[in-house]
């Protein structure tokens, strides 16, 4: 979309004490670094003391977890617009630089349940659920809202997710560092 396209729709009032927790990804527009075998991909968010928010993303790929982790701010504080700016401090690299995108709340329902997130350029796109599934009546009143937003929804690539999921524990073997994560969010 050009510059000519209409500003995107986000939630207004977003209560960050009902949106921490954990939250599953059900879908997502994928970068072309992020693998394609992610399985069971979640973000799980807590309150710093600070009043940011703590950000922790896992996903699973040939049976490794890996995870990276950061912190979300509020774009412009003196609005009430759920626009936030998520910066993940990136180890593998000296020195470490912090990299920051774009994390836009573009719907939510009423009980914080499900969740659409976008960003301006409209390049990526998450589905999000307490759940590890929602019925495709859901899936789909979302999928028209993305569109209503000038996504191209044919880009949705569903996320797989275990039921129960796997746990998050630190005995898990691990790899790369979280290094997809960053090219996945901000195309880098």
């Amino acid at each position: 979309m050009g510059k000519g396209s209409k500003e995107m729709t986000v939630v207004h009032g977003l209560d960050l004490n009902r949106y921490i927790g954990r939250w599953y990804e059900i879908a997502s527009i994928p970068s072309f670094f992020q693998p394609r075998d992610g399985v069971n991909t979640r973000a799980t968010y807590s309150l710093n003391a600070d009043g940011t928010v703590h950000v922790l993303n896992e996903t699973w790929s040939h049976g490794k977890r890996d995870s990276i982790e950061g912190s979300a701010y509020k774009a412009n504080p003196n609005n009430d617009e759920a626009k936030f700016k998520v910066k993940f401090y990136v180890p593998p690299f000296f020195p470490i630089i912090p990299v920051t995108g774009n994390y836009w709340v573009l719907f939510l329902d009423p009980d914080y349940t499900y969740a659409l997130i976008g960003e301006p350029a409209r390049s990526y796109l998450w589905i999000l659920s307490r759940t590890t599934h929602i019925d495709d009546e859901l899936y789909n009143q979302l999928l028209e809202k993305a569109k209503e937003e000038g996504y191209d929804v044919s880009k949705l690539h569903k996320t797989p997710q275990a039921d129960p999921p796997p746990e998050s524990d630190d005995a898990s073997p691990t790899d790369k560092k979280g290094i997809w994560w960053i090219k996945s969010l901000f195309g880098k």
